[in-house]
């Protein structure tokens, strides 16, 4: 019986049946369809499982701040208004009377603008970016679970039901990426287990009609409430409203579950009478509904570890790469795919089974030295939103002081300057460093 230095030395992109790759990423969303193009296109063989077939819906805000924007540009992705997107200059708060717009930052990292775009099209655009790069994808390819060497205890690829008559096959792969979400039905097979003190956040969204359509700011309403409470408490998120260029308005909600409130409400309730509560001429109105209202859960602060273990990476929602200080969860997710991609290619590089276990295990690094300040700030904000009263008091705070709305602004979208002189820059990384550790 072969050994892990076995497995993963019979990578090879040349000769190798249907059923066997030198990587297998389960999931077409952001995160494997971004690790499977920057797979492929090192020549490697990629095989890129998605349960379902596209276009296929997912509920999401549909708006894309620079950092994503970045990781677009980076997959030779036409992202002019030309193709389809409809590009935003920042994001405009709104809290009672108060409204302030803060424009994305001109950086050199990143683009000074952000995106919208429909899920449905947005994930298709990704995963057949992937294919042109040389991955192979299986649409319809419903993955039950791994494929265990019962020695070793590593996984040597996954079983899945394939097609609409749900045929069982076998595909094998040294290494496999789990980019399967937040229910990461592979990620428990392999007993990758949610830690339960990390922040978990829920998504509601729906579509409307509107005369907002075509709004170059996306917009947070602070000042989230229960119409019906008679306390009139604060809730621990916000509203958002992103036009989509089309006709319609992506409108909905994001609140973190782990509050005492949480349990307390009917979201997609809360959603339609805050929907009811704006103004008229917003055409958010029962009778400008395009869609149903849907939700989804958002995994926060990687919250499922360890990221590398026993061949399999999480990447994505699978290891809870959304931000717990805004909910933002693309670019992130794209981030740690082309992460897990540069880990693996570098892996299988190797020539000794030590030296591919221990570039393997610097994909966990990659996220920690790219996370590990920024989320843990994210968590102390988390904290904030699940109590009313410091949340109040910090809204309040806020935007009475534009120039610290400012600095919070630039710390919570994660947009700054590497080794800049800009004292804005400066104090950003200060607080990230201060920030307790994510382990």
């Amino acid at each position: 019986m072969p050994g892990p230095e076995q497995q993963l030395s019979a990578a090879g992109a040349t000769g190798r049946p249907e059923d066997g790759a030198d990587v297998i990423v389960v999931g077409a969303g952001p995160a494997g369809s971004t690790a499977a193009y920057h797979l492929a296109r090192t020549g490697l063989d990629v095989l890129l499982l998605e349960k379902s077939s596209f276009p296929r819906e997912k509920v999401c805000g549909d708006g894309l701040t620079p950092r994503a924007t970045k990781q677009l540009v980076d997959l030779g992705i036409d992202v002019s208004e030309e193709a389809g997107w409809l590009h935003n200059r920042g994001l405009r708060l709104v809290s009672g009377r108060r409204t302030l717009e803060l424009d994305w930052p001109q950086l050199s990292a990143f683009p000074s603008f952000g995106l919208v775009r429909r899920r449905a099209d947005f994930d298709e655009l990704l995963a057949r970016r992937a294919a042109s790069a040389g991955a192979r994808l299986v649409e319809h390819a419903n993955v039950a679970g791994p494929l265990v060497d019962e020695r070793t205890g590593r996984i040597t690829g996954v079983t899945a039901r394939l097609g609409e008559d749900r045929q069982p096959v076998d595909y094998r792969a040294p290494l496999v990426v789990a980019a399967d979400g937040n229910s990461t039905r592979l990620s428990l097979a392999m007993k990758r287990y949610r830690r339960t003190d990390r922040a978990m956040g829920v998504a509601y969204r729906t579509y409307f009609t509107t005369p907002r359509h075509q709004d170059r700011y996306l917009e947070a309403w602070l000042d989230l409430r229960d119409p019906k409470d008679p306390a009139r408490r604060l809730l621990p998120g916000y509203a958002w409203v992103f036009g989509m260029g089309d006709g319609t308005a992506n409108v909905g909600l994001g609140v973190l579950d782990t509050a005492a409130v949480a349990g307390e409400l009917d979201w997609r309730d809360l959603l339609r009478r805050w929907c009811a509560a704006l103004p008229p001429e917003y055409g958010y109105t029962p009778e400008g509904v395009t869609e149903p209202v849907r939700g989804s859960a958002l995994p926060m602060g990687l919250n499922r570890q360890p990221h590398y273990a026993d061949g399999l990476l999480l990447v994505g929602d699978a290891g809870g790469t959304v931000s717990p200080a805004t909910g933002e969860g693309i670019a992130y997710a794209m981030e740690s795919g082309r992460y897990a991609a540069e880990t693996v290619v570098q892996a299988l590089a190797r020539r000794t089974d030590r030296g591919r276990e221990l570039a393997l295990r610097g994909y966990p690094q990659a996220l920690r030295s790219a996370y590990d300040g920024y989320f843990a700030l994210g968590r102390l904000v988390a904290d904030v939103l699940g109590r009313p009263r410091l949340l109040g008091a910090a809204g309040a705070l806020g935007l009475g002081h534009p120039a610290l709305l400012k600095v919070a602004f630039r710390l919570m979208v994660n947009l700054t300057e590497p080794n800049s002189r800009d004292a804005l820059d400066r104090v950003v990384h200060a607080l990230g460093k201060l920030a307790p550790s994510s382990r």
